[in-house]
Parts: structure tokens; C-alpha cells; sequence
């Protein structure tokens, strides 16, 4: 899905042109950026967002135990 999105200020020129552009194609949703209110980043640099973000590792977790031994037994 492809999503184009038209800032608000700009809805009255360019929504009705683009729905019209991309009317054929099934793929493209046309939407209006309603968000309103200050950014809650304005005024913060980025590396305060960084420590924030938490980084997570997706694999698969270990089976806990141990493993048996794998060694042949000598004769």
C-alpha cells in the first residue's frame, strides 16, 4: 500500500487533482495530514530520542539448560 499524503494546507489545490491522478490504481491511498498541536520534538535534539529508543533483539531465545556432552566415549 502506498499512502500519499497532502499537508493540510494544501487539501483545497491538491486532493481532488490527486484522487483523480491515482483513481486507477488500486495500490495508492490518498489521505490529508490532520495532526495538529505543537511537535513534541521541537526544541529537543536528537540524541535525547536516542537514549530513549530501545533496541531489541528479534531472534529466537535460547532453550535454557545445558547440552549434553557430544564427546564418543573411547574404548
Amino acid at each position: 500500500m502506498i499512502y500519499c499524503v497532502i499537508p493540510r494546507e494544501l487539501e483545497a489545490e491538491l486532493y481532488d487533482k490527486m484522487v483523480e491522478y491515482y483513481k486507477d490504481n488500486p495500490n495508492v491511498t490518498v489521505t490529508v495530514d490532520r495532526r495538529e498541536g505543537p511537535d513534541r520534538r521541537a526544541g529537543q535534539d536528537a540524541g535525547s530520542f536516542k537514549e530513549r529508543r530501545l533496541t531489541r533483539d528479534r531472534r529466537r531465545a535460547r532453550v535454557p539448560g545445558t547440552f549434553p556432552d557430544t564427546d564418543v566415549p573411547e574404548e
